[in-house]
Parts: C-alpha cells; structure tokens; sequence
C-alpha cells in the first residue's frame, strides 16, 4: 500500500480543524508527494504552543504501526513563537520541502483520531 500524499493530508487535517470548530492555518506549504508535516497547535489561553514532528521511521515501527501511515510525535510543549520560528528556519536548512500546520481549537485527542500521535 503507497503512503497518503502530504497534500491529502495536510487537506483532512484542514478538514478536521473545521469539523471540530477550530480553525487550520497551513503557513508553510511543502512538497505535494511527501513532504514532512509539522503540526503547531495553539493554546490561546495559554498563550504556548505544543509542536508536533513526524515520527522517525524506526520509532514507528517499533510501535508495530502501519508503516504506510503518518506517525508524529511531540517536538515541544509551551513553546512561543520565536522557539517555532528558530525550528523551523533550521528545519528549512535540512529540508525545504516540510509543511506546517496551525491548529486552534482541535484537540489532541481529535488528531489522533485521524493520524498516529506517539
């Protein structure tokens, strides 16, 4: 089975921000075929962020998930921005080709339900 498009992806993420009443911001678009997704959801009351990365390989198949699947795990809780802005300027120096997703008001609990969080 071939891995879900990063563009499908990012699209039913979209989807699920609106489902949930929340809102979705993609401020970074990556490459349509794989690019990494970054996941930034927003605790306006707190005013921090908790960062969501693509899980490595060998940790997600050592949780025996569905290799075909997108894993993610946690970068960062209570981050601001300026913690975000320097990740992703060194991540743009690794590879430019990543995404990144805004969300407010989605729980962890709701994404989950659509990607693996570990």
């Amino acid at each position: 089975m071939a891995r879900i498009k990063s563009s499908i992806l990012v699209a039913a993420i979209t989807r699920l921000a609106s489902q949930q009443n929340g809102a979705a911001y993609i401020s970074r678009r990556g490459s349509e075929e794989a690019g990494a997704i970054f996941i930034a959801l927003y605790d306006r009351v707190a005013r921090s962020v908790s960062l969501y990365e693509p899980a490595p390989q060998s940790l997600a198949s050592d949780e025996n998930i569905d290799r075909d699947s997108r894993a993610f795990t946690l970068l960062g809780e209570g981050l601001d921005d300026l913690a975000l802005s320097e990740r992703f300027e060194s991540e743009a120096r690794f590879d430019p080709d990543f995404w990144v997703i805004e969300l407010e008001g989605v729980s962890i609990e709701a994404l989950d339900e659509l990607v693996t969080v570990i």
